[in-house]
């Protein structure tokens, strides 16, 4: 019975070892192809959704889109990411949306993870992605030069 289990599992290591060799490059080709494609198709929904929109919309419809969305955690961040960059580069201002959002660090500080964390709770949406979509705004608030340093959570 123990050899059995050995040479199944040995045969089971070969054929991934196989299949790796053989499928891995193809797979890995058509997954990074089928990323590129999306990001295309949401970067153009964000650019479409950020002239109809302004800033604040922009954050909505990318937490909106990923709270509603079915895939994984990856592609649901990544895709949402894209959305929101392109719409914030084309929407029109909203008053106060930089108001209490802390400056943007490489290394994320403890003040920028807390902000994102207790605005997702707030929003009711759990997940390591929403407080990524809301890395974001912290990087495009600091980019314009409009944050501020309190450390009041603004929605």
């Amino acid at each position: 019975m123990r050899k059995k289990i050995v040479w199944t599992l040995l045969a089971l290591s070969l054929l991934f070892v196989i299949w790796a060799v053989f499928f891995s490059p193809q797979w890995l080709e058509g997954f990074n192809q089928q990323r590129a494609d999306e990001a295309s198709v949401f970067r153009q929904q964000g650019l479409t959704a950020g002239e109809q929109m302004d800033q604040q919309g922009c954050q909505d419809q990318a937490l909106t889109g990923f709270a509603a969305c079915s895939d994984s955690n990856f592609v649901c961040t990544v895709n949402q990411g894209v959305f929101l960059k392109s719409c914030f580069e084309v929407a029109a201002p909203t008053n106060g949306f930089c108001d209490g959002v802390p400056a943007f660090h490489d290394k994320a500080t403890e003040e920028e993870k807390d902000w994102a964390k207790y605005n997702c709770w707030d929003m009711d949406i759990r997940g390591e992605g929403c407080r990524l979509l809301l890395r974001q705004r912290i990087e495009f608030c600091d980019a314009l030069g409009s944050t501020s340093t309190s450390a009041g959570l603004q929605n």
